[in-house]
């Protein structure tokens, strides 16, 4: 039960969609958000311009906002807050938010045990 709450409290409303962000989907199907950025880059032609969006600034500081009150306690760390930590203080890209056909595609590209199930 703990888990489908975590779930649904990582889906959004963004342009009208509900949508999961891109590093929750890394977490979920345990690999690294740069690995699922680079899997979206090589496998373009998958996604449609309406399965995948990219934020722009203005939506990303809102969403960061939101995304920190929700999560507070959540054993998932923001992006942002383990950047602090090393070299590299702030995230280099805006991230990728997927509908649930976004989502049906991604699974579809990762080898992870979790994409497969």
């Amino acid at each position: 039960m703990k888990i489908i709450k975590s779930i649904q409290n990582k889906i959004y409303k963004l342009r009208g969609e509900r949508v999961r962000l891109g590093k929750h989907l890394a977490y979920l199907y345990e690999i690294e958000t740069k690995s699922l950025n680079l899997a979206v880059k090589r496998n373009a032609k998958r996604f449609p311009k309406d399965f995948m969006i990219q934020l722009t600034g203005i939506e990303w500081e809102k969403l960061k906002f939101q995304i920190e009150t929700i999560e507070n306690g959540d054993s998932l760390m923001l992006e942002n807050e383990t950047l602090k930590k090393g070299r590299g203080k702030h995230t280099k890209y805006l991230p990728y938010a997927f509908i649930e056909q976004g989502v049906a595609m991604l699974s579809g590209i990762f080898n992870s045990d979790k994409a497969i199930v």
